[in-house]
């Protein structure tokens, strides 16, 4: 027996005013359902409205036309791609109460057996700001499952996730019971438990219904698109074939032009058969990131921090960056490698060479400033200036002119991460920094994304948990931080 539907879309539209002045829509009369207890990704090019999708259902965005029905008494939790800068000085105790509009008490108990479910062991006391990036991704999973809900919206919540963690994720979703909507760009861990695929279209703003795991989906749209050239293929032939007829036909006769103007009319009919062919995500193009030309070593590392038992700990690691060379810094999520990482920056345990440009891709994207505009966080890094360089670099990562005068803040998580790309082309840095350089990104751009850090003849600081990537990347020298914490 069939589920019932919990969630409906019946010609929902979205649009807003950009600061330009013009209506931007994000989504055009979408129409889509969601059976109860169905596990269901969300897939679309970055910015295609994704995130918007579930701001509409949780209620922060009210859709512009149309109408969007959730079965009566339904609960939604969601588990946010990242937590707010306002929400970093809470304890972990009281950002689980801010998860709830009203007073719960002896909520502690239900805190202790949540943390357990996301394998996650954390003073409550501790500030979330302490957290590592891969705590913090289960804290946010934590914190949709404490409210119980009908509906859990997990938004890219394998960023910052290692293996472990990853694989703990694949097997909560597999065996939870109720309805799950996941926005994601990891395919193999989509594939693992998706049962059906929303796919937006970021040229249409429609929203495209399929069922089945995430690969035969992909397949099924390869194989759509496929149908569309193939059916456009054969009516232009016989619209051309019929022309050259046409041709031959006219002025020999009154007989002879009547069915001249009747192959017209037919040629007519049949161009109104040509269908639009589904356009494909788009990828970025390859691109290089120019160096910096620096004649000693760009940064000289003495010591390194990590956490041990909970507590701070330092060894001694020397180890010098010169141009061409890559450092893969390792470890278990908890072990503080972005907080070293962001030591390193600030000359604890190393010293960077004087007037070094850094490239930083950090996970939260920190080093941006969210009340610029794009175009002058582009601006603010380049070494030429020209609007021309600043668009062009922009509109190699997808980032068209309109999307450059909105403000950092409003751009989505994966556009923010393109930004990052498109500034460091134009920063022409020595030495990058990337913490978790894939986060956020369409797994369409990665492999144009590794191979443009593989060309890279700049010095280079890599943390990710994504083998696939660093695979593609020439490491010379790997800093294993979990070995180093057992010596």
């Amino acid at each position: 027996m069939k589920e019932e539907v919990i969630i409906r879309f019946d010609n929902v539209s979205y649009k807003y005013e950009a600061i330009s002045g013009e209506d931007k829509v994000t989504l055009d009369e979408t129409n889509f359902s969601v059976r109860n207890n169905s596990k269901v990704t969300i897939m679309g090019q970055n910015g295609a409205g994704k995130t918007t999708i579930f701001k509409l259902l949780t209620g922060e965005l009210k859709p512009t036309s149309g109408n969007i029905n959730i079965k009566l008494g339904s609960k939604i939790g969601i588990a946010q791609q990242m937590i707010r800068q306002d929400q970093l000085d809470l304890s972990v105790l009281d950002f689980f109460k801010s998860a709830f509009t009203e007073v719960k008490f002896g909520i502690e108990r239900n805190i202790r057996d949540v943390l357990k479910v996301v394998n996650l062991e954390v003073d409550i006391e501790k500030k979330v700001r302490e957290l590592s990036g891969g705590q913090k991704a289960r804290l946010l999973l934590a914190s949709a499952l404490i409210q119980d809900p009908d509906i859990l919206l997990l938004d890219e919540p394998t960023n910052n996730l290692d293996q472990t963690g990853i694989e703990h994720l694949t097997t909560f979703l597999i065996m939870y019971p109720k309805t799950c909507l996941v926005i994601s760009h990891d395919a193999d861990f989509l594939n693992c438990f998706t049962e059906g695929v929303l796919n937006l279209d970021i040229y249409t703003h429609k929203v495209e219904q399929f069922v089945g795991n995430y690969y035969d989906v992909l397949e099924q749209i390869d194989a759509q698109i496929e149908r569309e050239r193939l059916q456009n293929a054969r009516i232009n032939k016989s619209i051309v074939d019929r022309f050259e007829k046409v041709n031959k036909l006219g002025g020999k006769s009154v007989a002879m032009r009547r069915l001249a103007r009747k192959v017209r009319d037919d040629i007519e009919e049949d161009r109104e058969e040509i269908v639009d062919v589904r356009r494909e995500d788009k990828t970025i193009p390859d691109f290089n990131i120019p160096y910096q030309h620096y004649p000693s070593a760009l940064i000289k590392i003495s010591s390194v921090s990590f956490l041990k038992n909970g507590k701070p700990v330092t060894k001694p690691f020397v180890y010098d960056l010169v141009r061409g060379k890559r450092l893969l810094i390792k470890g278990p999520n908890g072990i503080g490698k972005s907080t070293l990482i962001k030591a390193m920056l600030y000359g604890q345990g190393a010293r960077i060479g004087s007037d070094v440009r850094v490239g930083y891709y950090s996970q939260d994207f920190g080093e941006l400033d969210f009340n610029k505009t794009a175009l002058e966080a582009l601006e603010e890094v380049a070494q030429d200036k020209k609007p021309q360089n600043l668009y062009a670099a922009a509109g190699r990562f997808l980032l068209p002119g309109a999307i450059l005068q909105n403000k950092v803040s409003a751009l989505s998580e994966g556009q923010k991460g393109l930004l990052s790309y498109a500034r460091f082309m134009l920063q022409e840095p020595g030495l990058l920094i990337l913490d978790e350089p894939t986060n956020h990104i369409n797994f369409r751009h990665i492999p144009v994304i590794a191979k443009a850090i593989d060309n890279y003849a700049g010095a280079v600081i890599l943390v990710s948990h994504v083998p696939s990537f660093v695979s593609e990347i020439k490491i010379d020298e790997e800093l294993d931080l979990g070995k180093l914490s057992t010596k």
